[in-house]
């Protein structure tokens, strides 16, 4: 028989789709007024992966990612997207969001990114979310699965995940 351990805290990181620049201020001091300080916030750029959101938040959409200093019980991860998708709600405006949130968390081997939508890959959570794996770490670096968006499968979002990895391992050492 197993002996039931406790989990090793991981790295809160939240990826930002956001459709009017303006709106980064107020958005950034919510985060860390829920989250606690920020550790890591990546440069702002031009989101052109998909047209999904276009209609709903407009264009241009800008992307970046923020991570948190403090770490977080993984078991939480449910309900810190259940609370994004509150503070998406502030961002409305005519109906449509301006602010999208993908709350994930990082291990050192892989991460994760929660989710309102039920999936084959996906592993119910709790509260209406899920967890999906979307990067392992291998060999180095993060790798794509079968499943992960094709904007997580590019360099620069490897790239930026990889640099916030090593801040996180550097806080767990």
């Amino acid at each position: 028989m197993g002996v039931i351990g406790t989990f090793t805290e991981e790295k809160l990181v939240i990826g930002v789709l956001i459709s009017k620049r303006k709106l980064l201020g107020s958005l950034r001091e919510i985060l860390k007024g829920e989250f606690g300080p920020i550790d890591y916030e990546s440069e702002v750029f031009l989101f052109d992966f998909s047209h999904y959101y276009d209609r709903e938040m407009g264009t241009p959409i800008y992307r970046l990612f923020y991570s948190f200093k403090d770490l977080v019980d993984p078991s939480s991860l449910w309900r810190i997207k259940v609370t994004t998708n509150k503070i998406e709600e502030r961002f409305v405006v005519d109906g449509g969001r301006k602010v999208n949130l993908d709350p994930g968390l990082m291990a050192l081997s892989r991460f994760v990114l929660a989710s309102t939508k039920e999936s084959s890959h996906r592993i119910p959570l709790g509260g209406g979310i899920y967890g999906e794996i979307t990067l392992m770490f291998e060999r180095g670096r993060f790798r794509p699965v079968e499943w992960t968006y094709p904007d997580y499968r590019s360099d620069r979002y490897i790239g930026i995940l990889g640099e916030i990895r090593e801040i996180y391992r550097g806080q767990i050492n």
